[in-house]
């Protein structure tokens, strides 16, 4: 019998991500809408320390089987309206990342897209993205989000979700 493995998770409001660097995006423990295998966990698999949302350890999902797993992920940005003219980004980017503290493996980036922003005054960027990766226990995942505006953005919301099957003993 196949078994899925899925966690689904949600920001729980903005996050202000600061320029010209990738930022790991951050979750809240409380707020997933669906992680029954925990792979989302405050109390961290490697160390068994708790953290909480405003770690940069709360981007992190835990995969816990050797597996070809299916990623998928949404950012939304604000208005670049809100922005002076001269601030206002030319691009974002968003991506996936195996490691993408070092912890374990080393930070190793894939499926990174790059986008215009929207025209000022029609509302917020929003992009999806979806990847197949090779999973592995011990080696974490996170989404990470980038922006060139000369100044501070906030990310309106953002989702991260892995799934992967293993077969039930």
């Amino acid at each position: 019998m196949t078994r899925w493995l899925i966690c689904s998770l949600t920001t729980g409001g903005p996050q202000m991500i600061p320029p010209r660097e990738y930022t790991l995006v951050r979750f809240p423990f409380a707020a997933e809408s669906y992680d029954p295998d925990k792979l989302h966990p405050a109390q961290q698999p490697d160390t068994g320390r708790t953290v909480t949302s405003s770690d940069p350890r709360a981007g992190l999902i835990w995969p816990r089987h050797d597996a070809w797993a299916h990623l998928a992920a949404m950012m939304v940005w604000q208005d670049i309206a809100d922005l002076d003219a001269a601030d206002r980004p030319t691009h974002v980017r968003h991506r996936f990342v195996r490691d993408p503290l070092n912890l374990v493996t080393g930070y190793d980036s894939t499926a990174t897209s790059d986008h215009r922003p929207r025209p000022a005054g029609t509302g917020g960027t929003c992009r999806t993205k979806t990847w197949p990766i090779f999973v592995h226990p011990g080696t974490p995942l996170g989404y990470l989000v980038y922006h060139d505006a000369a100044l501070p953005m906030r990310l309106e919301s953002a989702e991260f979700k892995v799934s992967y099957t293993m077969e039930a003993a």
